[in-house]
């Protein structure tokens, strides 16, 4: 083994002090960046948002400076805080493709704050009146609601938490609840809340998640959030996977310093805005080329219904197989036409096609997408939370189809791969580590089943993830215990293939 010598120099950490030395290669701000003030608290500042949202706000700025700059808050853990603060809130994106590596440092970002270490501290700064904007993204298990009904769930330990102790919220939606009420109580005008996160209607769901939340508190103050807060809906796409040792090593060498927050991501991205701020409040994102639109709707069914369920579909079935990354998988030939066929078949006629969107042509580019190695996006990472997520990417279509009498076999096998998946262990025998927040529910309900039948009709009945319609739907019970009792005889490349062939 290779040691490093002892008076190796260690490289310095990136911040602004030593952007003048970065490559000119490197894209960097051209802002004053000692003028910047913060007009947005983002809540839940993981790699998405960094890659994605954060980059279009940099965009703006670098056209039409103004008060936009970001303060992020993680709601669990101090990790990007640890990571970026010693940065000053910079840090560097790897946009990816199969032919080179592009380097761009984002300065938008602040300040990070981390909630459980002070709620109060994160309250006050979104007390500020220079605060218009409290975007978010949490994952879908972060608003503690029930994905089959989008209702709050009021069970959930840290909602009893945030409604008996207004001080110290844990949840997204308290934390924004009490910054909403010591506003109003103040005299301040609200913050419009952005949703950022991959749920149909996002913005109705969390403004009707707030209303509940609020409502078990005050109904007059649940009357003043409805009246006066605006919760735009919004559609966001990029890929962009786990940050790895290996993207902080690319970093390093494109830059010349040590970046601890390094993002990498595919070329795409899309964000589409349905424009409804307080006061319109907001950047003019429509300079950073974000569809600023009347109804996100359309965009949002086919980016849903074509890549989220396609991409769970292939995590949970690929993961099953053997397959670390959706490259890895889609490489497949029975997985390619499964893929292709499930758009063709099932998913494509249950969508109205959106504005100037082409859905065949779009999937073409999906498909594209998804074969860009040089992004690893691994099934694991996609498949995680799968309870909250299928009600969102699958299960609409198959309502959707059911509704006009159309079966869907091939999203029904899409659901068997996530109950296969959950087991815990793929076809081979090897462990998956499961995270859901269902897990132990899922585990109860395996526990009790005899065969390979009961374990499909036993995870039928979460009601969190089928609701009450779906179980009792002869037609897709079927299909999805069929499916189920396929994968566990033949494994999944062989169960694929003969949906493949029309069996």
């Amino acid at each position: 083994m290779t040691k490093t010598p002892s008076n190796a120099r260690k490289p310095k950490r990136l911040s602004p002090k030593v952007l003048a030395k970065v490559p000119q290669a490197v894209q960097r701000y051209g802002y004053d960046r000692s003028l910047l003030t913060s007009g947005i608290v983002h809540l839940g500042l993981g790699a998405f948002f960094r890659a994605h949202g954060a980059e279009y706000v940099e965009d703006v700025l670098e056209r039409d400076f103004g008060p936009w700059g970001i303060i992020g808050a993680s709601l669990q853990r101090p990790d990007q805080r640890d990571r970026l603060t010693p940065q000053e809130g910079l840090y560097t994106l790897l946009k990816r493709d199969a032919k080179a590596t592009r380097a761009r440092i984002i300065g938008a970002v602040q300040k990070v704050l981390v909630a459980p270490e002070s709620p109060e501290a994160l309250l006050q700064q979104m007390d500020a009146k220079a605060i218009r904007i409290v975007s978010l993204t949490v994952t879908e298990k972060g608003y503690c609601h029930v994905p089959a009904t989008g209702r709050i769930d009021e069970t959930h330990a840290d909602i009893r938490h945030d409604l008996e102790n207004r001080k110290t919220p844990k949840t997204a939606v308290g934390i924004i609840a009490a910054s909403l009420r010591r506003r109003r109580d103040s005299g301040s005008a609200p913050f419009t809340v952005l949703c950022c996160d991959n749920l149909p209607a996002n913005g109705n769901l969390v403004a009707g998640l707030l209303h509940d939340f609020a409502a078990m508190q005050d109904d007059k103050f649940a009357n003043w959030v409805e009246r006066n807060v605006a919760f735009p809906a919004t559609m966001v796409d990029r890929i962009v996977p786990a940050a790895t040792d290996a993207d902080r090593a690319e970093a390093l060498q494109l830059t010349g310093f040590e970046d601890a927050a390094a993002i990498a991501h595919e070329p795409f991205r899309q964000w589409v805005v349905e424009d409804k701020f307080v006061d319109d409040a907001r950047p003019r994102f429509e300079l950073a080329d974000v569809q600023m639109v009347g109804n996100v709707a359309p965009f949002e069914h086919a980016k849903l219904g074509m890549l989220n369920a396609t991409h769970s579909a292939m995590a949970y079935l690929g993961c099953l197989s053997g397959f670390e990354t959706i490259a890895e998988a889609v490489s497949n030939p029975a997985i390619r036409a499964f893929v292709h066929r499930l758009w063709h078949d099932e998913i494509i006629p249950a969508l109205p096609a959106p504005p100037g969107l082409d859905l065949e042509r779009y999937a073409g580019a999906l498909l594209a997408r998804y074969d860009n190695e040089a992004i690893r996006h691994r099934t694991w990472q996609i498949a995680m939370d799968g309870s909250q997520k299928l009600p969102q990417r699958i299960l609409g279509t198959i309502r959707k189809r059911l509704d006009v009498g159309l079966a869907s076999p091939g999203l029904a096998l899409a659901v068997a791969g996530w109950m296969r998946y959950v087991r815990g262990f793929d076809e081979k025998g090897r462990v998956i580590d499961i995270r859901d927040p269902l897990l132990p529910l899922i585990r109860e309900r395996l526990s009790e089943a005899g065969n390979d039948r009961d374990e499909a009709a036993a995870l039928l009945g979460i009601h969190a993830v089928f609701g009450s319609d779906l179980p009792s739907h002869d037609g897709f019970r079927k299909l999805v215990i069929n499916a189920y009792e396929a994968l566990a005889r033949r494994g999944a490349l062989a169960t694929i293939g003969s949906y493949n062939q029309g069996q």
